[in-house]
């Protein structure tokens, strides 16, 4: 089973290609105008109270054990992935189940059934057809929530809502498509965990319409799929904001919202390599060295902690030609950033935050770890060092 056309998955970057019926998108997005409209009033009103909110909002409790995660998929290497996320160290894991592929339920169910003693969340992806057809998506949901009822509760309903080649053209239509799993678990399946709304960058006017609204539905966590990576390294600027700022602008918007609880889950944060086209999921413009790679993925993860505000973040992903830690073209081959992780995991998976500086180009974050207080130092410019003092 396949996305039905206009709309075709590109297994080279692992999402939707682009749409190329112009005149379709035009027409939807005119049926789309009222929620649109919509969108940006309530952007209006909900984005200067979180900005004003921003310094009032602190941080929450954050540890190391629960904070990482990384992205695994049926379709890369299933035998090995095991064994790789072993050596990695990783105890998280995101896998995607596309709805469109229903057919193949069974062999997702046994492939997340490979990762024992593993903490599992599931992102359910969405296609067109499953948007418009409530008795279909609701039928494929509560498959699914049955189907892995013993070994997964957390649940990303929908992914990146605010680009059409993912099936949303409006705000309103991912609140309808939210609802229905809303709704089961409410009647059906209440110890679910479900994270909504899953918007994708820096377009925070999107986030805020789902998070206020008429609609009866509630997130249990909100997701971001919060990229930085056209702006380069990780403490670069955008509108005057670097991830901290996105971060805590984002937090602030949470902290008043009645529609969900006081979490926050990035799902999905990477960068493009070098060299990897056509797998590299934008164009070369974007993409980095894999030794940029490695440092830029450790920096976000060291900024993101330091936060104290985003309690999980999960890596995508683990194994991707154009964006993985693992390039599998020609076997198995571990870039620096697969070393790079699980150096990091060494450090940091039982580490509780302590202080975090940032003085000119001069980053320092400290936590406490059973091995002694641990410094991590770093620049825009340099990787990042790990040094401890032991405890007294």
């Amino acid at each position: 089973m396949a996305m039905k056309q206009p709309f075709a998955w590109d297994h080279y970057s692992d999402q939707p290609a682009i749409i190329k019926d112009k005149a379709l998108k035009r027409a939807m997005r005119r049926s789309a105008l009222p929620s649109l409209i919509k969108t940006f009033a309530i952007a209006l009103l909900t984005l200067p109270i979180a900005l004003l909110l921003i310094p009032f909002t602190g941080r929450r409790s954050v540890r190391g054990e629960h904070f990482f995660g990384i992205g695994v998929n049926l379709d890369k290497e299933p035998n090995t992935t095991p064994y790789l996320i072993n050596e990695l160290g990783s105890q998280r894991l995101l896998i995607r189940i596309p709805l469109w592929e229903m057919e193949r339920l069974n062999e997702y169910v046994a492939f997340i059934h490979t990762f024992k003693g593993k903490e599992i969340t599931v992102a359910l992806l969405q296609d067109r057809e499953h948007i418009t057809s409530p008795t279909l998506c609701r039928d494929h949901f509560t498959q699914i929530f049955e189907a892995l009822d013993d070994v997964c509760h957390t649940y990303v309903i929908g992914s990146t809502i605010n680009r059409a080649k993912w099936g949303f053209f409006s705000v309103n239509e991912y609140l309808d498509f939210y609802a229905l799993a809303y709704e089961l678990k409410q009647s059906r399946f209440p110890h679910l965990k479900l994270i909504g709304s899953n918007v994708i960058d820096f377009e925070f006017h999107f986030t805020a319409h789902t998070l206020f609204n008429l609609a009866r539905i509630r997130f249990d966590a909100l997701g971001s799929l919060l990229y930085v990576d056209r702006r380069g390294a990780p403490e670069n600027t955008q509108m005057g904001f670097n991830l901290l700022g996105k971060i805590n602008l984002l937090n602030a918007l949470i902290s008043f919202s009645p529609k969900t609880a006081n979490e926050l889950v990035i799902t999905e944060a990477n960068w493009p390599i070098k060299n990897t086209a056509p797998y590299a999921p934008t164009s070369e413009h974007e993409c980095v060295s894999e030794a940029d790679y490695a440092d830029f993925m450790v920096r976000y993860h060291l900024l993101a902690f330091a936060s104290q505000k985003v309690d999980s973040l999960y890596w995508h992903q683990l194994i991707a030609p154009g964006y993985g830690l693992i390039d599998n073209r020609e076997g198995i081959r571990k870039r620096s950033a697969f070393d790079a992780y699980a150096t990091m995991l060494s450090h940091l998976s039982d580490a509780n935050f302590l202080r975090y500086r940032h003085r000119g180009e001069e980053y320092l974050l400290i936590c406490s770890t059973p091995r002694g207080e641990l410094h991590i130092t770093w620049t825009p410019t340099t990787s990042p060092i790990y040094t401890y003092k032991a405890s007294l």
